[in-house]
């Protein structure tokens, strides 16, 4: 909230709803008369999230779509310039706790991985249509899976047997195919696997990239903007578009991370990144 430079009766946009945390401390930071204009893709988070921030009244106003529509969706509530900005790249706790889509590998449920269910592809029929080499390509390229084409070769045979349709199955699969010595001590060995499918099921990457090309051309001057990832990947097209982009001016030269305190109270913290950039003249 500090980064983010919040004034009294300021428009901001929280490109990632979630369960609302941020939209609730930006419309108490900008009282009385604040707005937030929200954008959520997940249904069941924006559903939550209104009844959360209800008690804000019309202070608040959701929209249901991708960041990537932050032009459309700022035409609907009829906004052409904020105060700021503020997305949170990733996973919400409630998609990996209780979505029900195939999120995570802890309890075995469809694999579906779509953050809108509007959207066509599942994560399912990625590994079920996608050759060898495209499936190798996707685990390393969005995951940085080390044991890509090995992991790529035992889905191939393996769904010559059977459907793998959960992410118990997928799981297993990832598992089996790589022998105990290389996998990681300290997450499953899967996680990267599960990853690269989420960002290549909703398309996340080009997704932000989109977003921040168009988001410098809604902020005020002196308006800033804020982005927490939690992946290499998107910190990289964070700080190469921040420093790309003539209009912003980089605040944040490293990104800043979680302190100790943060850390013991929310690990799932402990891999985010924030980087924060103002609107020049």
């Amino acid at each position: 909230m500090a980064w983010l430079a919040i004034v009294s009766g300021g428009v901001y946009v929280d490109g990632t709803l979630g369960l609302g945390g941020h939209s609730r401390e930006i419309l108490n930071h900008s009282g009385p008369d604040g707005r937030v204009i929200a954008f959520e893709w997940d249904a069941a988070a924006l559903s939550r999230a209104r009844q959360r921030l209800a008690p804000f009244g019309d202070r608040l106003q959701v929209v249901h779509r991708n960041f990537l529509e932050l032009e459309n969706g700022l035409a609907e509530v009829g906004v052409t310039e904020v105060n700021g900005m503020l997305i949170d790249i990733g996973l919400s706790s409630l998609q990996l706790d209780t979505g029900g889509r195939g999120f995570s590998f802890r309890q075995d449920e469809p694999l579906d991985m779509r953050m809108d269910q509007r959207r066509p592809l599942t994560a399912a029929a990625i590994i079920a249509s996608s050759t060898e080499r495209e499936l190798a390509d996707i685990f390393y390229y969005y995951g940085e899976e080390k044991q890509a084409r090995r992991m790529a070769a035992a889905v191939v045979t393996e769904r010559q047997k059977r459907v793998i349709a959960t992410s118990g199955d997928l799981a297993e699969v990832i598992a089996g195919a790589v022998p105990k010595k290389y996998h990681p001590a300290r997450i499953h060995v899967a996680t990267k696997v599960f990853q690269a499918l989420r960002i290549a099921v909703n398309d996340e990457l080009a997704n932000l990239r989109g977003f921040l090309d168009k988001a410098v051309n809604h902020l005020v001057v002196g308006g800033r903007l804020c982005v927490i990832s939690f992946h290499s990947l998107e910190d990289r097209i964070v700080k190469r578009c921040f420093a790309e982009n003539e209009l912003l001016e980089v605040l944040t030269r490293r990104p800043i991370t979680p302190g100790a305190e943060e850390l013991e109270a929310n690990p799932r913290s402990r891999s985010a990144r924030l980087r924060v950039a103002e609107r020049l003249a």
